[in-house]
């Protein structure tokens, strides 16, 4: 396999990264996919960031070294702590992230910005630097939600729980009078119903809900060569957790795709290894 016919790897804690693979796929059907789930670790919103880069340093060494011919850090604290370094071990490898092309987004709004992000994408203040880069005079309110990500880990995506959790969150943007939202980490799209409920309930005005897995696919289709927009999806999917639970989350959240669910390992040197070589997919 040459480089420009490798896969485009992307990588999580979870499943939320499979919103960026699934936008990757409904844009370019014939694409290959190789995804990596570090659910050894989920949630990485609470970890030092430090620790947080360390991940998303090796995840992405073993995607390139398994024949990816481009990265996506689908994952909004990775890319703000880890993206300028992985950029620069791997270049000239293409390596995208979640924060710059949602920021482009957002940055002409006049009214406040909503961000609603884990503690640590929160804590790195990355969409803040990147839209006031482009606005000096935005507000931007970033709003920590610790309770989305489990709630989308267990499934729980439009019942009471998400729905109390989106209101007590939502109520600060209310307050700001914010009418655009980020979803800041890739998990909060699949609670786009909640979501909305929860804006109807708060009285909010028209809300503009930004996922910047959109965004990003806009400009990997200006900038990435080769992308595939015929063909029969190739995808492969990995996880450092159970892959029998990953694999009922992957067929509830990426539907139409079949992939099986392969087990990778946390070893020795912080590297990661599977049973198989990594750069095939099905």
């Amino acid at each position: 396999m040459t480089q420009d016919s490798g896969p485009i790897g992307v990588f999580d804690s979870g499943v939320g990264g499979l919103t960026v693979a699934a936008e990757i796929l409904r844009r370019f059907p014939g694409e290959q996919i190789l995804y990596l789930a570090d659910q050894a670790h989920v949630p990485y919103g609470g970890r030092p960031l430090r620790e947080i880069q360390g991940f998303a340093v090796s995840i992405s060494r073993f995607l390139a070294e398994s024949g990816c011919r481009a990265l996506v850090m689908a994952c909004n604290i990775s890319s703000a702590v880890a993206l300028e370094r992985v950029a620069r071990d791997l270049a000239p490898l293409p390596v995208r992230g979640m924060i710059a092309a949602a920021a482009r987004c957002a940055a002409a709004e006049s009214a406040p910005i909503g961000v609603l992000a884990t503690e640590g994408t929160v804590r790195s203040g990355a969409y803040t630097a990147q839209i006031t880069t482009l606005n000096a005079r935005a507000r931007v309110i970033e709003i920590a939600c610790p309770r989305f990500v489990p709630l989308v880990q267990a499934g729980e995506l439009d019942t009471p729980a998400p729905r109390e959790a989106a209101r007590e969150r939502l109520q600060h943007l209310a307050r700001a009078g914010c009418r655009v939202a980020i979803l800041g980490c890739t998990h909060y799209p699949f609670l786009l119903p909640a979501l909305r409920r929860a804006a109807a309930d708060l009285e909010m005005p028209p809300v503009e809900w930004l996922d910047p897995a959109r965004a990003l696919v806009d400009e990997m289709t200006l900038t990435l060569p080769g992308l595939r927009a015929c063909g029969r999806p190739r995808v492969r999917l990995l996880t450092t957790g159970r892959p029998d639970a990953f694999a009922a989350q992957a067929a509830r959240f990426l539907p139409g795709v079949e992939a099986g669910v392969e087990p990778a390992a946390w070893v020795s040197g912080g590297r990661i290894e599977t049973r198989a070589p990594a750069a095939a997919c099905r």
